[in-house]
């Protein structure tokens, strides 16, 4: 699908020089002299390169047309995440490097969305917060809530995240995926 410069947006996906590209950074430049472009700055998803470029206002980029389906985690190997979409019964797996550090939250059963480019699968949407339990964490010192202060936990997972003074080992929170923050202690 076609789009104007001016429409490029952080986080979409372009087709451009025969590559997929995530665009980082986009920026709006009207100069005192000559014509309005767009200064953007994208990340190769294949090539894991990076690369700024300038677009006139009026040119017209490539944006790619994804397929995102549901589909639930199996299990995990050395190498790879296993995932079955519950409708189709159809499984796929995923190289755990495309999964990131945000594949430790995947538990079983959870659901997920996979975007899928010319029927390869290219990223991995956990719902935004997911139920986590905490492994171990230091003991609050008295006096310390005149400021709101965190401190450092382990999750059963291996995460290390910052709770309040009052969480305690054994203690069942919920994380933001997002940003992988506390929210609230269930």
């Amino acid at each position: 699908m076609k789009i104007n410069a001016s429409e490029i947006r952080v986080g979409m996906l372009l087709e451009y020089k025969e590559d997929l590209w995530q665009v980082l950074k986009t920026q709006h430049v009207k100069p005192g002299k000559g014509g309005a472009f767009a200064q953007v700055e994208m990340k190769s998803v294949n090539k894991n390169t990076k690369l700024n470029e300038r677009f006139r206002s009026s040119e017209t980029v490539e944006k790619a047309s994804l397929d995102e389906s549901n589909f639930n985690f199996l299990y995990e190997d050395e190498t790879n995440y296993f995932f079955i979409n519950a409708k189709s019964f159809e499984q796929i797996e995923i190289k755990k490097e495309l999964v990131g550090e945000k594949g430790k939250l995947l538990s079983e059963n959870l659901e997920v969305k996979v975007c899928f480019y010319n029927e390869k699968p290219i990223s991995v949407d956990l719902p935004n917060q997911v139920t986590c339990k905490i492994e171990t964490t230091d003991v609050a010192l008295k006096g310390q809530t005149v400021s709101s202060s965190y401190k450092p936990a382990t999750l059963e997972n291996g995460l290390a995240i910052q709770v309040p003074p009052f969480i305690d080992s054994g203690d069942e929170v919920i994380i933001d995926t997002r940003n992988l923050e506390y929210i609230k202690k269930i």
